[in-house]
């Protein structure tokens, strides 16, 4: 195959993967659920390992996997944008999966300036809809 052909074909497999990924479904959330920081607070000095605790009212966690009601769980999003909401939350060093049902971590960050996110996901990594975010706090490592 010509690598136009293999140009052109590999570009209209992407446009179909982006249309299909749109129409995922999405599970709802109940009005009212917010996730947010218990620590570290917006604007927080650390020295050294930062411990980073989860907080979720109006739901409740539940392993990646799970399919039940009101239920998610958290995926930590590290020095990056937040991702489409539409599709699974991408997995990699700048968003964090914790489907095991996890609420707290230990994070190991380079010194300097860091922002931090808090997105809840249900049972297949996609964002619920409207999103459960958190606001996206500003840290510093020493």
């Amino acid at each position: 195959m010509s690598p136009r052909i293999l140009s052109v074909s590999l570009l209209a497999l992407a446009l179909v993967g982006a249309a299909l990924a749109s129409d995922l479904p999405r599970t709802p959330s109940p009005a009212g659920a917010r996730v947010y920081f218990e620590s570290p607070r917006n604007g927080a000095v650390i020295k050294g390992e930062v411990t980073v605790r989860f907080g979720l009212s109006g739901m409740g966690v539940a392993p990646a996997g799970t399919m039940a009601a009101n239920t998610g769980h958290h995926h930590l999003i590290i020095d990056s944008p937040l991702p489409p909401t539409d599709q699974p939350v991408p997995k990699d060093e700048k968003h964090l999966h914790f489907g095991m049902g996890q609420t707290e971590t230990v994070l190991k960050l380079a010194p300097g300036k860091h922002t931090l996110q808090l997105l809840l996901a249900d049972a297949n990594h996609i964002p619920h809809d409207p999103p459960v975010v958190s606001e996206k706090i500003t840290i510093t490592v020493k």
